[in-house]
């Protein structure tokens, strides 16, 4: 059975302190100090709470029974979107919240980052420094952006498939593609590409 979806708006009011919480002090706190924080005099109100926080799926147990961080608390609030032609009035209105990790990760026990290094796929938006967000056991396709070993040698080029015959090829004219002469593997597809500033 799966965790019932809601805005965060339907979330409890002190869910909010609890996050400030965790966020301030990185670890969850304990039944005392969301007692403390939610103004609750019973062990029992506080136990309530914490089910209720639960069963909506904001916050986890581990098999000792220790409050964990849910899903939510790395949600950002979504406020809309932003023009990138001609400027136009901004308007800020609060649509909903969303997670980077459900946005960006399907599967995430196939998934893992990469840093990259080397500017052959400056072209495609990827610079030395940015991290790709990658993924195995998916069958690329002529057009995809991949992780691959050639002839023992790993690298990240664009896929091609041309005729049968299969090549790596560059973002950036300085690097000549790549034809394997004896064996070309692809480990895993690029599915994001995540830069900080």
């Amino acid at each position: 059975m799966g965790v019932p979806t809601f805005t965060m708006r339907k979330a409890p009011k002190h869910f909010d302190r609890i996050v400030s919480f965790y966020r301030a002090n990185r670890r969850m706190p304990s039944h005392a100090e969301i007692a403390e924080m939610a103004g609750l005099k019973s062990k029992g109100t506080t136990y309530k709470l914490v089910n209720r926080l639960e069963k909506l799926g904001l916050v986890e147990r581990d098999a000792k029974g220790k409050l964990l961080p849910g899903r939510h608390f790395n949600k950002v609030p979504l406020l809309g979107a932003v023009e990138a032609g001609w400027p136009s009035p901004a308007e800020e209105e609060l649509l909903d919240t969303m997670s980077l990790e459900e946005y960006l990760i399907e599967r995430p026990d196939s998934t893992y980052m990469l840093r990259v290094q080397g500017d052959s796929m400056v072209d495609a938006g990827i610079v030395p420094g940015d991290m790709v967000l990658v993924e195995q056991g998916v069958r690329e396709k002529d057009g995809d952006i991949v992780i691959a070993e050639v002839d023992g040698e790993w690298t990240m080029k664009y896929y091609r498939k041309r005729g049968g015959k299969v090549y790596l090829e560059a973002a950036n004219p300085r690097y000549e593609r790549i034809v394997p002469t004896d064996e070309l593997r692809v480990a895993a597809v690029v599915r994001a590409v995540i830069r900080k500033y």
